[in-house]
């Protein structure tokens, strides 16, 4: 494997011996400041990092909290010394990811990272306060009981909050997948409304290198918006009409740059049984992801899965440096307004729904709803690359406009 391979590994772009952008560092030191401020006083205080995908927000995560157990372990003068301090992720690929970093970071103990019910559970147990908790990707927080998942409350945030002297949270509306942990940034402000409250929101996109009309093109499209095709540059963004060469692309770059795999909508049958399911897009047949919780790697950067089919679940919160993604059934076109339209109907992650229709005062919003969820999940998926981005339509007529104004 070449080196250039060698530094795609996910654990890396996260690890804090990255050199912070100025942004970044300004606000670690600010954040950083608040939690000494903060340490001795009994009142709830309380930073959100605010950030669409790609601003840098876990790596922020990463050097803060290393700065802080830093502090906690080894500087006697600072007010964090000797506290117990935690980061949470409610994604098992990201935790996978963290535990990892901890293992080659001398001041980071894999037990400091952890899932928001495991640390729920064990501050109640324990009748404990954790004096410091981080939480990336709180937008993936539960909002209401989850059984399967072991948590018996009402809102993991509000049981983060009460277990905790000072809570740093990521918040990214966009990025909320599903009715169980359903946020909106009023939501947020009203669980936190008690509490001191700052907040920094980072604005540089890093992960998608493309220039700003590409990066307009995508925004448009998760807002149901088709647009002029951009113009050519370094950053490989194509319209696709065959589904097998766009995996034959991506196979290339998987040789010659490493993190490149597939991904699509949530629009083709999936169960957690233990079987393999697969998804037909045009004149390609391919295996989605297998279920493998207990790996050490995270999915993108297993061997195997080049020969797998990504989801949003898979890949939220990690970087790919191209991405082949394939807009399932659910995603059609309107010829008479020229947009994308959403049809919840043929969206097979149904069990993302679960809980809307407590939110909707009509059928109306529970479609918006809806759909709000299905535009948040492409939105995710279309900004995972780095650098190349390739789209197939199943939808013949949405592939046949897309594919007109790519020709222009």
């Amino acid at each position: 494997m070449s080196t250039k391979i060698e530094h795609n590994e996910a654990v890396k772009r996260i690890a804090p011996i990255h050199t912070l952008t100025q942004e970044q560092q300004a606000l670690v030191t600010q954040i950083l400041y608040f939690c000494e401020q903060s340490a001795s006083t009994a009142e709830k205080r309380i930073f959100i990092i605010e950030g669409t995908a790609g601003t840098g927000k876990s790596l922020v995560m990463s050097s803060l909290f290393t700065q802080i157990q830093e502090r906690a372990k080894h500087l006697q003068d600072s007010q964090l010394f000797g506290t117990e301090n935690y980061l949470l992720v409610n994604h098992p690929e990201m935790l996978k990811l963290y535990k990892n970093m901890a293992a080659n970071t001398a001041v980071l103990l894999q037990k400091n990272f952890t899932r928001p019910t495991t640390f729920i559970n064990q501050m109640r147990k324990k009748e404990h306060l954790a004096d410091i908790t981080l939480v990336d990707e709180a937008h993936l927080l539960l909002t209401k009981k989850d059984r399967y998942n072991h948590f018996e409350q009402d809102n993991q945030l509000e049981e983060i909050i009460k277990a905790s002297r000072i809570v740093i949270l990521v918040f990214d509306p966009k990025q909320v997948l599903k009715g169980k942990s359903y946020w909106t940034p009023e939501k947020l402000a009203q669980l936190t409304g008690q509490a001191t409250v700052k907040t920094f929101k980072l604005t540089t996109q890093f992960r998608v290198q493309a220039a700003a009309d590409v990066q307009g093109w995508l925004a448009a499209f998760v807002q149901r918006r088709i647009m002029v095709m951009p113009h050519k540059q370094r950053f490989d963004f194509r319209i696709m009409d065959d589904a097998r060469k766009m995996y034959q692309l991506i196979q290339k770059h998987e040789r010659t740059e490493g993190l490149s795999r597939l991904l699509a909508t949530y629009d083709y049958p999936y169960r957690l049984d233990g079987k393999d399911y697969f998804i037909t897009a045009g004149n390609l047949k391919i295996r989605w992801d297998r279920s493998k919780p207990n790996t050490k790697l995270p999915w993108a950067e297993r061997r195997e899965t080049l020969a797998e089919v990504g989801s949003v679940y898979t890949i939220q919160g990690f970087d790919l440096n191209y991405a082949g993604i394939i807009l399932g059934p659910s995603v059609r076109y309107n010829q008479s307004k020229d947009c994308i339209a959403l049809d919840p109907a043929r969206y097979e992650d149904q069990a993302a729904f679960n809980g809307l229709k407590q939110l909707a005062a009509s059928s109306e919003q529970l479609r918006q709803l809806k759909e709000q969820l299905m535009l948040n999940a492409l939105n995710v998926l279309l900004t995972r690359a780095r650098k190349g981005l390739y789209l197939f339509a199943a939808d013949e007529k949405l592939r046949a406009r897309l594919l007109e104004l790519s020709h222009a």
